[in-house]
């Protein structure tokens, strides 16, 4: 099972911010609702049914501090993209989602080099078909690997970001309180460099809200993981490692099966290791993110 967090996408986009700016300097809700719910056990599970139609909003603000041969370089990351899924009926025991890429934003600004931000004209209106299960699992996410736009002179997808987006429910019944596990690893691979975070959660039922109208889990994370990767630049081998902490609260409406909300903080630690030049580079990254249901 993965995570349901925001965290590996932004902890992978820190490192990829950072590929990039390395590049260019040549190595320079509403209250808890009261009653039974609150002690009887909920059974949380996805609900598809043909035709359904969900779309969200999502936001994402980075800051990214690193220090390059006695220099700080801050680099500030931004994104903001509207999506819809739509549910094609079932596949196996699975569902069959057509998502199609309505809007989407990206800025990405270095005290370095000024604005960097990708050209994401060509990825709205893009559409590709994924696999979900009942419980969250994002059983295939391949088409998405076709839908790309260019960074700093490399090719980006967006799987990454699809591979996590949808929370992993407990797959048991569950009450204020109940705790569960879940994992997550996302991996971006380049011409010249191959990222992955590994992440390790602890879900937990706090209460239940009612948001838009629909009563809700509201569930937290605690998210922890490591950075690694591989990369090239200029002929040198640079070597990635880090750590990743924060927290998500999301929400799931119980009776329609939907993922409503979530919001997200996190830090992330990294170091970039240059042997031939002899040099480490440390990097801290902050991120705030929310994602939103809002049409079903």
């Amino acid at each position: 099972m993965k995570s349901n967090t925001l965290i590996g996408r932004s902890a992978l986009g820190a490192a990829l911010a950072v590929f990039v700016v390395l590049a260019g300097v040549a190595l320079q809700a509403t209250p808890t609702v009261p009653g039974t719910q609150s002690s009887a056990a909920v059974v949380l599970e996805y609900k598809m049914p043909a035709g359904r139609a969900l779309t969200y909003q999502s936001k994402t603000d980075e800051a990214q501090i690193m220090e390059v041969q006695g220099q700080t370089m801050d680099t500030q990351t931004g994104g903001t993209s509207t999506f819809t899924f739509k549910a094609k009926g079932p596949k196996d025991k699975n569902f069959l989602l057509g998502v199609s890429i309505d809007e989407i934003a990206v800025t990405l600004a270095s005290s370095a080099q000024g604005d960097m931000s990708p050209d994401m004209t060509a990825v709205k209106g893009k559409s590709f078909d994924m696999v979900l299960s009942p419980l969250g699992a994002e059983v295939d996410v391949t088409g998405a690997e076709a839908v790309t736009y260019d960074l700093g002179g490399e090719t980006r997808n967006l799987a990454s970001g699809f591979k996590t987006f949808f929370p992993d429910l407990p797959g048991k019944p569950v009450k204020v309180g109940d705790t569960w596990p879940s994992s997550s690893s996302v991996e971006e691979k380049t011409t010249s460099m191959n990222i992955r975070v590994d992440l390790q959660s602890v879900n937990t039922l706090e209460g239940f809200e009612t948001v838009d109208g629909m009563e809700c889990a509201r569930i937290s994370s605690q998210v922890a993981g490591t950075i690694t990767g591989t990369g090239n630049q200029m002929g040198m081998d640079m070597t990635f490692s880090g750590t990743s902490k924060g927290k998500d609260v999301w929400y799931f409406a119980i009776k329609e099966g939907l993922f409503v909300k979530t919001t997200n903080e996190a830090t992330s630690e990294m170091s970039i290791d240059i042997a031939a030049a002899g040099m480490t580079i440390p990097m801290t990254q902050t991120t705030k993110a929310e994602v939103k249901l809002t049409s079903h």
